[in-house]
């Protein structure tokens, strides 16, 4: 595929793809997935609370990286050779720089599948367009780049890779000094007070007299109970703590004690924000237990 100016006859008619394109197109798209996960962290993970789960989203990457050159020839399948093939279908007349037409082709493409995306799964376009139009510029211009240098299929994998990792720790770094870490917010007594309810129809009644009422709300077990908790209906009480020596945890929150047998007294962790707070608990394992949440209503 000639990625730069060219006159030669029939050349933009020619809709098959040689083994160099598609090698090069999969190797720059490989490369930079580590880059577009980095992205997606800052910007959707960074500065969230990750309610005491622990390495969720690092084993995220690691899990990827096993993978990762097959998610680069998909990349290169459904957009950056399609791209191509719309560059070459272009009328001869057409003027411009090469790269701007397969930049051009790329967003289009990436446009594509994000309506596709709203039509059949109903994701919001506004959310989906600047990843999926984004996606491609790094690859098509890296494309134009490599044009007419004679890169064996080894050399390309390896300087895509290498690359990658650079930006990956410059930007990584770049990224966690700029983002900083997640800050629960501070409640009082008082913004305790009210209904929390789950996502799944529990409801935590908390009155200003620290008196509690349970519908449906989950609690912990004792150690030789059969599960990490019970749901539970009934009284208790309520009081706000700053951490819990039981829970390992520094983070305020609040103890729920239920008078009746239903499960034992239960931490819930404060989290959210200022505006829209939130209480959770997570049952289990940190690293894959069960995670329930309350919002105030």
């Amino acid at each position: 595929m000639r990625w730069g100016k060219t006159s030669r006859p029939g050349w933009r008619r020619r809709l098959t793809w040689s083994n160099d394109e598609w090698n090069r197109a999969a190797a720059l798209c490989t490369g930079q997935l580590p880059l577009v996960w980095l992205a997606w962290w800052s910007i959707m993970e960074a500065r969230r609370d990750d309610y005491d789960q622990r390495g969720g989203a690092y084993l995220g990457i690691f899990c990827v990286l096993l993978i990762l050159p097959l998610l680069g020839l998909l990349h290169a399948t459904v957009q950056i050779m399609p791209a191509a093939t719309l560059v070459r279908l272009r009328p001869r007349a057409a003027r411009g720089p090469e790269w701007a037409w397969y930049l051009g082709g790329s967003v289009l493409i990436g446009t594509g599948w994000s309506v596709l995306g709203y039509a059949l799964w109903g994701w919001p376009v506004a959310d989906t367009l600047p990843w999926f139009a984004g996606a491609g510029a790094l690859p098509v211009l890296g494309l134009v780049r490599l044009h007419g240098r004679p890169w064996g299929t080894w050399a390309v994998w390896l300087r895509s890779a290498g690359a990658s990792f650079v930006l990956f720790v410059v930007c990584g770094v770049s990224a966690a000094s700029l983002t900083g870490q997640y800050e629960p917010p501070e409640l009082s007594d008082g913004q305790f007070v009210g209904d929390w309810r789950g996502a799944d129809g529990g409801v935590l009644r908390l009155t200003p007299d620290g008196q509690a009422e349970l519908t449906r709300v989950p609690a912990h077990n004792d150690v030789d109970e059969e599960g990490d908790f019970a749901v539970c209906d009934g009284t208790g009480t309520w009081t706000r703590e700053e951490g819990n020596d039981l829970r390992d945890t520094d983070r305020d929150g609040l103890l729920v004690r239920l008078d009746s047998t239903c499960g034992q007294e239960t931490y819930w962790t404060v989290s959210g924000t200022e505006r829209n707070p939130e209480l959770f608990v997570l049952f289990g394992d940190p690293d894959a237990g069960e995670l329930r949440i309350l919002t105030k209503r």
